[in-house]
């Protein structure tokens, strides 16, 4: 696959994976492409956790699955994100961005646009959604062939220090990284992110990844082969909306349009 391809094609993976192993030639491969990232110095001060046992990504998606449903049943999700939520074609081609509640159980669709409020909060925790998407995350990452966690060296990531912001800003290129290669892979990937959103969670993974004390886990994902026909999950969202350059980059100064 060509680069410009797979940068276009690079979407996040919101279903399930084939369930075959991932190749170590193929793993081998995306962490070799990660390693060529640029970094401050060439400190390189990423590390990689690459977790395959099927008892250790059981016991990583009881806390994924467990998490999300804490997020939602405290309504800390919904009030957190809200603003990125879009619910009609309308509103995605309003803003160009957000992602795009287009798969839920026809039950639900009436209070989407509620579970802002207390009340809207109280109707879909009695629905059981919280644990409709805590199972849900539960599968996807207990399915998942490969899960891989990114930590940055303590040494280079210190908060307040500007290493820890070029330390960060090398851990993109290496995600961009990875996920363009298993694009080019024919996998994909998505962010285990909830544990980080509920108080001792993350705490949990960085104690099961066994994770030291001079490292900091900053970041997890799931990986595996795409099927050629994936199934959503229960609720879903789309997001493929981009802005256009014109809406995003200036020329010269801000506000002043880019020459075409």
């Amino acid at each position: 696959m060509e680069l410009f391809d797979a940068i276009k094609r690079r979407r996040t993976a919101n279903g399930a994976f084939q369930p075959q192993p991932v190749a170590p030639e193929d793993l081998r491969t995306i962490l070799e492409m990660a390693s060529n990232a640029p970094s401050h110095f060439n400190s390189q001060p990423w590390r990689f956790i690459a977790v395959q046992d099927q008892a250790r990504r059981q016991q990583v998606a009881e806390i994924a699955g467990e998490s999300m449903r804490l997020l939602m049943e405290e309504g800390t999700f919904w009030k957190r994100y809200s603003r990125y939520f879009r619910f009609s074609k309308e509103e995605v081609d309003k803003s160009s961005d957000g992602i795009f509640f287009d798969k839920m159980p026809s039950v639900l669709r009436p209070f989407m646009r509620h579970v802002f409020t207390p009340q809207g909060g109280a109707v879909v925790n009695k629905l059981q959604v919280p644990r409709v998407l805590g199972n849900d995350a539960h599968k996807l990452v207990a399915a998942s062939p490969l899960l891989l966690g990114i930590t940055l060296t303590r040494t280079e990531y210190q908060e307040g220090e500007l290493s820890a912001l070029y330390s960060i800003i090398s851990l993109g290129a290496v995600i961009q990284t990875i996920w363009l290669t298993a694009t080019s892979l024919g996998m994909g990937m998505q962010f285990i992110s909830t544990p980080m959103e509920v108080e001792g969670q993350w705490e949990k993974i960085v104690a099961l990844l066994g994770v030291p004390e001079n490292q900091a886990l900053l970041v997890l994902f799931r990986l595996g082969y795409l099927p050629k026909e994936a199934k959503r999950p229960t609720i879903d969202w789309a997001s493929p909306q981009r802005k256009s350059v014109d809406d995003l980059a200036f020329g010269e100064t801000w506000g002043n349009p880019l020459p075409h």
